[in-house]
């Protein structure tokens, strides 16, 4: 199957739903899937905030997460994300790795296809 890289450019629901939708939907298709949240994203993946995040006509977003998870999904955060935004490692939600940019780059280097929102 192919690789699909997504990456989450804001903490809007317009910024983390779609990649979990086309993500969990690749994943349950059989392709790896690697989302990076960049620094902007950061904030949503505090413990506690996605599961704020709701849309009138959109699925739950947690079941789209964990179904990811469950199905080998990658969420990846860049660790600019602490400094630039005042985060603490111990607040990012479990599951999620921090990473550098290069090990994202490195990662997605053979996807398939890519989308950024």
């Amino acid at each position: 199957m192919g690789k699909l890289a997504i990456t989450v450019n804001g903490a809007e629901p317009t910024n983390v739903f779609p990649p979990f939708i086309l993500g969990s939907s690749a994943a349950a298709a059989g392709d790896d899937v690697i989302i990076f949240v960049t620094p902007a994203g950061a904030p949503a993946f505090v413990k506690g905030m996605l599961e704020k995040i709701e849309v009138k006509g959109l699925p739950d977003l947690m079941e789209l997460v964990e179904g990811l998870k469950m199905l080998g999904g990658r969420i990846m955060l860049c660790e600019l994300a602490f400094e630039s935004k005042g985060i603490k490692p111990e607040e990012i939600r479990d599951g999620v790795e921090v990473v550098g940019a290069t090990t994202f780059i490195a990662e997605a280097s053979d996807a398939t296809l890519s989308f950024s929102f």
